[in-house]
Order: C-alpha cells, then sequence, then structure tokens
C-alpha cells in the first residue's frame, strides 16, 4: 500500500477544511437544513376572522382595561376582516383560551392588543411567508419547509419596506383595473404600512406581482414586495387570508 507523501496529506486537510465552510455556509444560507432557523422561524398561534361587529382592543387582557382600537368584523369592502394571534391566556382550569393578544393592522406598524377570545375565530396556521430586504428573496414556507423561493424587489431608500411581523389581509387579481396593472399578474394586501406604496389608495404593502422582472433583486418599489408573476400566481392559491408574512434584514 502506497503511504500518502506530506504534501498529498496537507492537499487533503486543506481541502477538508474548505468542505467545512461551504458546508457551514450553506447551514447558515436562507432556507438550508431541516426546519426554520430562528429568523425564518414563526411563532404565532393563529389567525382568523372576528365573530363580533366590533371587537375591542385593549391594552391588557382584562375588559377594563384601556381600550386601544376597534376592529370591525367587515372591511370597507364589505369583505371578513381577519386578525393574527400572538399569543393567548388561557383559563386554568379548563385549559381554553381566554384572550389573544393580536397584531393590530394599520399605522404604526408593531402594535399589538388583547382581544376577547370569544370575539374571534382563530384556527392554528402553518404556512407563512419570509421575505429577506437585505438579500431581496423571498421563501415560502408549508409545515415547516420551503416550498418555494425566489427574488424580490423591496423599497427603495426613503420607502423602504418595513420590517416586522405582519399577515395578509386581502389577495386580489390585479387585472379587474388597467389602472393596477403595475402590482402584476395577482397581489397580497398585508397589514403593514409604508411611508408611500403603489398600492391602491396608498399606504398598504402589497407583496404582487410585477410587469418589470428585470427589475426583481433590487430596492426600487415605494414600500410594496414585488416577485416574479410565475410565483406569486403560484403562491396565489396556497396562502390563505390571515398567512403571516415576516419580513427580516
Amino acid at each position: 500500500m502506497t503511504t500518502p507523501n506530506r504534501r498529498t496529506r496537507r492537499h487533503a486537510v486543506t481541502g477538508a477544511a474548505l468542505m467545512l465552510v461551504v458546508a457551514a455556509a450553506l447551514v447558515g444560507a436562507p432556507g438550508a437544513g431541516a426546519g426554520p432557523s430562528s429568523v425564518a422561524a414563526v411563532d404565532v398561534v393563529g389567525s382568523g376572522t372576528i365573530l363580533t361587529l366590533e371587537l375591542a382592543v385593549r391594552a391588557k387582557p382584562d375588559t377594563g382595561s384601556r381600550r386601544i382600537a376597534v376592529l370591525r368584523e367587515f372591511r370597507s369592502d364589505y369583505r371578513p376582516q381577519y386578525v393574527l394571534a400572538l399569543s393567548q391566556v388561557k383559563d386554568p382550569t379548563t385549559g381554553q383560551p381566554t384572550w389573544y393578544r393580536i397584531s393590530v393592522p394599520g399605522r404604526p406598524n408593531g402594535r399589538t392588543g388583547w382581544v376577547r377570545a370569544s370575539d374571534v375565530d382563530i384556527q392554528p396556521v402553518y404556512k407563512w411567508l419570509i421575505v429577506y430586504r437585505g438579500a431581496r428573496r423571498f421563501q415560502f414556507w408549508d409545515h415547516g419547509r420551503v416550498v418555494r423561493s425566489g427574488k424580490v424587489a423591496v423599497g427603495k431608500p426613503g420607502a423602504e419596506t418595513p420590517l416586522g411581523l405582519f399577515y395578509v389581509t386581502w389577495k386580489f387579481d390585479p387585472s379587474i383595473d388597467p389602472g393596477w396593472a403595475i402590482l402584476g399578474a395577482y397581489a397580497f394586501e398585508t397589514s403593514a404600512y409604508s411611508k408611500l406604496t403603489d398600492w391602491p389608495g396608498g399606504g398598504i404593502v402589497g407583496v404582487h406581482g410585477t410587469p418589470w422582472p428585470q427589475l426583481l433583486g433590487q430596492a426600487v418599489s415605494h414600500g410594496c414586495v414585488r416577485m416574479a408573476n410565475s410565483n406569486i400566481l403560484w403562491l396565489r392559491s396556497r396562502v390563505p387570508l390571515g398567512t403571516p408574512v415576516k419580513i427580516v434584514r
């Protein structure tokens, strides 16, 4: 048997070290590995609709606590209003939820408050969308696995896409109005707000297609997240209302 010389051994060690570096980089890359990293993970109770005409959102899980917002059962367009439950308080005897802490849509981003569990219909969520603002990519997770990913365009300097945890509040086909052609083949409305967006009525951060795929991978929008029409159409039937949308650096 031939004994490897010193140079051969040195090359083997160098090659093994290089493989470890590559492996480490792959583990840290978005979407790598068997499950979501802490950045890609979304820890929520669930999402669902409102069961009362007016939903009082309170500062604490107490009916005597200060009311910080009121959400209506139906939106101004008469469609159901969805909420995202971030955490819950349970009855110590029955183990059933009595209060949910929800994400409050609208400005300023990031507001939360408490609602009575009996006033909402919360169901578990197993899907979520992650947007990596710096890398300008998205991932769609389903039951702990990345099932779709691709490039996105995000907000330009001065109109940055906001960071945080939001959710899909509505979705529609922009072709119903020629003035919405900028939204591409399909669009998701989210609970996030930006300084200025291309969204109908302004302000709302949407996730939508684009008529300019050559601009994907750049910071060029007014705050919305643009993706290839092929990706938004693939997501169309797979992203239900109430789906969490997490935007990270």
